[in-house]
């Protein structure tokens, strides 16, 4: 019998049930036949061109519907487990997901994306595995990977004019981690212009759309990450987050997203804004990817088991994190919080004093002042022949305008020396000092509240929003929840909880203390069960 012969049983699983396909592949993943000639590589899907000295892949054949959308709807641990054992070909999973990525190309998820170099290394994996040789926790994966983090198979643009096709000299740390545990990078995704907003408009390489409707933003600035997930053109992706670039494009997008402590995982070789805040992390469609993620990013492979909700003490302060919601926002959360009773969890009510204050003294000014320093630290040192001035001078208006006011020396909103030493070494510490004193007095595991205050808005309503009856800028709508995390380096995970009147997703997020990573994702597969998932985008 030929590969093409059997392409059409692999995705199923040839003769056994989906059950236990998935049950097997899941065993496999956590306890650690496809098609060669006609895998599906379709040519409408960005191209960076093929690798020099490779030999052009073959012409593709698309796979029968049933078996890829079977693909599709794989978790990142089911499809590993799978090609592990040898119930699905690396390259036909690799294919599957070409395949949605050429279906959906209109939600612009994708800045660059190169289909045989994708497959090539899919072949490499199944010649890995036919050999016997030991095959590492991300066996065969496809990950999507924002265009903010360098990689050398890739063009690094940071969505930005100046850096298109800009090849950085080697991977970032945490992209050779991935690919040292046998991931594949599927392209580079689209993202808010050097990721300077929350909605990923961007100018340059076009604006990302939502999967759930292609009229709003998905959020940013990992916009494209955050969609591509959505839509299953990949189970699990890589995002960064400044000020809740992860969890904005995971919430509105309907998908779970996890910001790490600050320093968990390497921020090495990522297009910065701010060092005391940036950090890389994951969006997937399921906590047991996230948790797979982290033990890999984070280097301690541990199992991460699910804990127990009875008892657990979750904060909420309504007087910040609950004022001003959005009525369809505000009802999916109460229903939420209400399940949470149900499995056991306690509530407890408590005020972070002084928060206000403490966030406007550390607000944006830490980082207009940090960003104009580490992107031109970050051109000089990954051999960019520009320099940062003539980076914003060819950067889109949208992004120009916003250096000429706050950023560049001279500028209205220039950020003094002594403001910014005064902002990082007095109230940034204090705000600090008041979330851990917050843990302790409230005995909380985490403090939870909706990530967002609105449901994805419309591409270009990006002024004043309608909250009900009320007017309400977009910053405030978008960014005023997630910004305490942002700052105090709190690990956070974003979880779907509903969807709303609109069609649109609701989502919820749960910070925990510094450092308590692994718990908050062990609670995180308990919350997982209790909350449950959310439809699908009709695409």
């Amino acid at each position: 019998m030929s590969d093409a012969d059997t392409s059409e049983s692999d995705c199923a699983a040839q003769s056994i049930s989906r059950r236990e396909f998935v049950l097997g592949a899941a065993a496999s993943v956590l306890s650690a036949g496809g098609v060669a000639a006609r895998a599906a590589v379709p040519s409408s899907v960005p191209s960076s061109g093929p690798a020099p000295g490779r030999a052009p892949a073959p012409s593709p054949s698309p796979a029968p519907a049933e078996s890829s959308a079977e693909c599709l709807t794989l978790s990142a641990v089911e499809a590993i487990g799978a090609m592990k054992t040898g119930a699905l070909t690396a390259e036909r999973y690799a294919g599957a997901l070409l395949e949605r990525c050429a279906q959906l190309k209109s939600l612009n998820a994708f800045i660059t994306l190169d289909p045989s170099l994708v497959l090539e290394q899919a072949r490499e994996a199944d010649r890995r595995r036919a050999s016997g040789a030991p095959l590492g926790p991300l066996h065969g994966l496809p990950i999507p990977v924002k265009d903010s983090l360098n990689t050398a198979q890739y063009p690094t643009s940071g969505g930005t004019p100046a850096l298109k096709g800009f090849r950085p000299p080697a991977d970032a740390p945490l992209v050779a981690t991935l690919r040292a545990a046998g991931a594949i990078v599927l392209g580079k995704t689209n993202l808010h212009e050097l990721s300077y907003g929350w909605t990923s408009n961007n100018l340059a390489f076009g604006a990302v759309h939502n999967p759930y409707d292609p009229t709003r933003i998905p959020g940013g600035s990992s916009g494209g990450t955050a969609a591509a997930i959505a839509a299953h053109m990949a189970p699990l992706g890589v995002a960064e987050d400044t000020e809740g670039s992860i969890r904005v494009p995971a919430a509105l997008c309907g998908v779970m997203g996890f910001r790490p402590t600050t320093g968990r995982y390497s921020t090495v070789g990522a297009i910065p804004a701010c060092s005391l805040f940036d950090q890389l992390g994951p969006e997937a469609r399921s906590v047991a990817d996230i948790a797979l993620f982290d033990r890999v990013a984070g280097g301690d492979m541990r199992e991460i088991e699910a804990l127990p909700l009875a008892g657990v003490r979750f904060a909420v302060w309504r007087g910040y994190w609950f004022e001003g919601l959005d009525p369809e926002v505000e009802r999916i959360t109460r229903e939420a919080v209400s399940k949470l009773r149900a499995a056991g969890a306690k509530i407890v009510e408590a005020e972070v004093p002084g928060l206000r204050k403490l966030l406007d003294e550390t607000a944006d000014l830490i980082v207009d002042h940090d960003v104009r320093l580490e992107l031109a630290r970050y051109l000089v040192v990954n051999g960019a022949t520009l320099s940062f001035e003539e980076l914003v001078a060819r950067a889109s208006p949208d992004i120009r305008a916003i250096f000429a006011h706050e950023v560049m020396p001279g500028s209205p909103g220039f950020v003094s020396e002594a403001a910014y030493e005064t902002a990082v070494t007095v109230y940034l510490p204090r705000l600090r000092r008041t979330f851990k004193d917050y843990f302790a007095r409230t005995g909380a595991a985490a403090i939870l509240f909706p990530t967002t205050l609105v449901t994805a808005p419309r591409i270009g309503d990006e002024g004043e929003l309608s909250v009900g009856h009320r007017k309400m800028s977009f910053d405030v709508a978008i960014g005023r929840n997630i910004a305490p995390g942002s700052r105090t380096g709190l690990p956070g995970l974003v979880m779907p909880t509903g969807i709303a009147a609109n069609g649109l997703p609701v989502s919820m997020e749960f910070d925990g203390p510094a450092g308590s990573d692994r718990t908050l994702l062990g609670l995180g597969l308990s919350l997982e069960q209790v909350l449950g998932h959310v439809a699908p985008p009709p695409i």
